[in-house]
């Protein structure tokens, strides 16, 4: 039975932007698969987010940055979406750290109103939260595993299983390599998928070699402390911001370094928050962190030197030179943008962004600002309402609150009336039931006996969205009459004007600022993505894709990896799809895959040979079509009667480092030589240009113990 598959990016795909977001539909059932946010593009992608919202089943979610999951709020409260989001426990509890941020950021410089923090509560709400190799099965059919992606804590890679046959890999911005705080991504369980999604963001992009990368950070910032200038390094939230915390950390522990007469801060709206998650989240880290947590007993995240910030008035104390971190990574609100402004102008600072952005980002212009010093900055901040700003706002809110004040006698009213008419039909009612022989006419139909009953009037209650009414004269309590000399007393008291209580409005002011940058700029990779030589060798050499749709990518880097996939020999893709945003492409593909059921006999003769966790069988048999008692067609496997012979199939190839433990073990010197296994200078085995093991060397003894050594590896069929 053939699966309908069909991809449609909404974001993300040709083009400079770093948010993404993508529909995948398989048959009937319909997932999300990340959703950025770009506010620059909120309109087009409303419309076609919108052609499809109400079909969404479910929201798949690799990363807790606003470029995964940032329009998620604006989705669940505003647009209506209404479905739950699967991820892992550290995307759900970082997640909210990025937005939480986010909105606070923007609503300090600017009116913000794509979404609230009510909305951002409402989407973590949906959330159902994962661990990595755990399989859920979200709809009859369709089961989802997430994997270790590296990147960002709890970073994923998505497994979706259909029918437990055809298997779609969903696998952006991934790191195979390890960091201090996180393991690589892992590619053990995703090798050969039907489809593969995945990026070209890096495609074309070669990154330093780490070493390389920490010493330049490290004598940028012993070059601007030693002449009294401050670093600031703009960096996410509560993702990269991880490594480089640790990194500074260790810098400042070690003596030798010379950092530690510095000042060393954080500085974000949920920094306390990040750092306590952090602490709780160990065993999503790399087994470097878990081993010194496990043998030391130390957190790894438990800072010395690290000073929390959560406001400019907190960083004023903080002793200069300072090494500041510091969110957003682009510049485009935030403490970072505040800081810009008044730090570029000073020779002796350095700023350093740590991430690419778009290139109609601040931080992307003042990367590229090479000729012209000069560089314009729009400011927000939020200042109180003063003079007849604050008399009108208040204006407008008394204005209102008697608005609804008659709505409300209206409502009261027209109730009260309700309840007279009730009343009087209570008073005109008779309770007490009149004789048969008083009727003057018969019905046709069996009368049931009517019984007296006491009167009785039931109040009817009112509530509201809190519960019911509070009637406060239930609650009075009676005071005791004063006599004529205190009431006198209490006359003559003056008594003192309280005011009410009323929170000051706010509102937003921007200004352009020409600054003159005159500080150092630089940039210094901490992205955490796998560079594009990388990302060849996994999608040759392990994950050999069937089917392939590249997103994410500018529209060189996506036909540059669609070329090289083509080219490459060893994959053996059939189709590749680069579709642009809004394109949807139809991945599907016939499967020669049936089901049929062995006949018992065919089993008990079948000779089972283990190969890794699974057990295979080589079987003679012929197909027979028969209806069961549902009258359904059921193929069969029949035995054959006359077996023909057949060649020796080897399977579960084993690596040549695990047949040297193997033959080292049996006591056979061996060891390797140029890629070759030379086994007591006699036997030779290598591999030749198909990659199959090929044994040689004069015909002994021990050419015959090593290769009875070498087939006891494989499962032969």
């Amino acid at each position: 039975m053939t699966s309908i598959i069909k991809v449609t990016p909404l974001l993300g795909a040709l083009d400079t932007g770093t948010a993404i977001c993508y529909l995948l539909k398989v048959d009937q059932f319909t997932l999300l698969l990340d959703c950025g946010l770009d506010v620059t593009k909120l309109s087009e992608f409303t419309a076609r987010i919108m052609q499809h919202i109400n079909n969404i089943d479910a929201v798949l979610v690799s990363y807790p940055d606003v470029d995964h999951i940032g329009a998620l709020p604006y989705l669940y409260g505003t647009l209506g979406l209404d479905c739950p989001i699967y991820g892992t426990v550290p995307v759900h509890n970082m997640g909210q750290m990025f937005l939480y941020d986010y909105y606070q950021s923007k609503n300090s410089s600017e009116d913000f109103n794509i979404f609230t923090l009510d909305h951002v509560d409402n989407v973590f709400d949906h959330f159902q939260q994962m661990k990595y190799s755990q399989t859920f099965t979200i709809c009859p059919g369709i089961a989802i595993t997430p994997y270790a992606a590296g990147h960002m804590i709890g970073g994923t890679m998505w497994k979706i299983l259909k029918d437990d046959e055809e298997d779609i890999v969903y696998a952006v911005d991934f790191n195979h390599k390890k960091e201090r705080h996180l393991n690589g991504a892992l590619f053990n369980n995703i090798i050969r998928p039907s489809l593969l999604i995945t990026d070209a963001y890096n495609a074309t992009f070669e990154y330093k070699k780490r070493r390389k990368r920490d010493q330049e950070l490290i004598s940028t910032i012993l070059e601007t402390v030693r002449q009294d200038g401050n670093v600031i390094i703009v960096v996410d939230t509560a993702g990269r911001v991880l490594e480089l915390m640790q990194l500074l950390e260790q810098l400042w522990r070690n003596a030798e370094s010379g950092l530690s007469a510095y000042s060393l801060a954080l500085l974000n709206h949920v920094g306390y928050n990040v750092v306590d998650f952090a602490k709780n989240m160990l065993e999503w880290m790399s087994d470097t962190v878990t081993k010194q947590f496990e043998e030391q007993r130390s957190y790894p995240f438990h800072f010395k030197h690290l000073n929390l910030c959560h406001s400019l008035q907190e960083l004023e104390k903080i002793p200069s030179p300072y090494v500041l971190l510091t969110s957003m990574a682009d510049l485009s609100c935030g403490f970072a943008r505040n800081l810009l402004a008044v730090s570029a102008e000073s020779k002796e600072n350095c700023i350093i962004v740590t991430q690419r952005t778009k290139p109609d980002t601040l931080a992307s212009r003042l990367l590229s600002n090479t000729i012209n010093n000069t560089i314009d900055i729009t400011i927000g901040k939020r200042v109180p309402l003063e003079g007849k700003e604050l008399e009108d706002h208040f204006a407008s809110i008394a204005k209102k609150q008697q608005e609804s004040e008659k709505m409300e006698v209206v409502e009261e009213g027209e109730e009260t009336d309700e309840e007279q008419e009730d009343d009087q039909v209570l008073v005109q009612r008779h309770d007490v039931p009149i004789p048969e022989e008083t009727h003057s006419k018969k019905s046709f139909f069996k009368q049931h006996k009517v019984y007296p009953m006491f009167p009785f009037h039931e109040e009817k209650l009112k509530w509201d969205e809190y519960g019911e009414f509070i009637k406060h004269e239930h609650f009075r309590i009676e005071e005791e009459p004063m006599k004529e000399e205190e009431m006198e007393t209490e006359k003559a008291k003056p008594v003192p004007a309280v005011p009410a209580a009323r929170e000051i409005p706010t509102k937003c002011v921007t200004s352009r600022i020409k600054t003159q940058v005159n500080c150092k700029v630089k940039f210094i990779d901490f992205e955490g993505r796998s560079d594009g030589e990388s990302i060849k060798r996994i999608l040759a050499a392990v994950l050999k894709p069937r089917q392939m749709v590249i997103v994410h990518g500018t529209p060189d880097s996506s036909r540059h990896l669609a070329e090289f996939c083509r080219d490459s020999k060893d994959m053996g893709v059939s189709q590749i799809f680069v579709p642009g945003i809004g394109e949807t492409v139809d991945a599907t593909s016939e499967r020669h895959i049936y089901q049929v059921k062995l006949k018992d006999a065919l089993v008990t003769a079948a000779k089972f040979s283990r190969a890794n966790d699974a057990e295979l069988a080589w079987i003679d048999a012929v197909i027979d079509v028969q209806l069961n008692a549902e009258k359904e067609e059921v193929a069969m496997l029949e035995p054959l009667t006359n077996k023909p012979s057949h060649v020796p199939v080897f399977i579960n190839e084993p690596r040549l480092s695990n047949l040297r433990q193997t033959l080292i073990k049996s006591g056979i010197q061996a060891e390797f030589n140029g890629g070759v296994l030379v086994c007591n200078n006699k036997v030779a085995i290598r591999r030749n240009a198909s990659g199959t093991i090929q044994i040689e060397g004069t015909v002994c003894d021990d050419y015959y113990k090593i290769r009875s050594l070498l087939y006891s590896m494989y499962a032969i069929i």
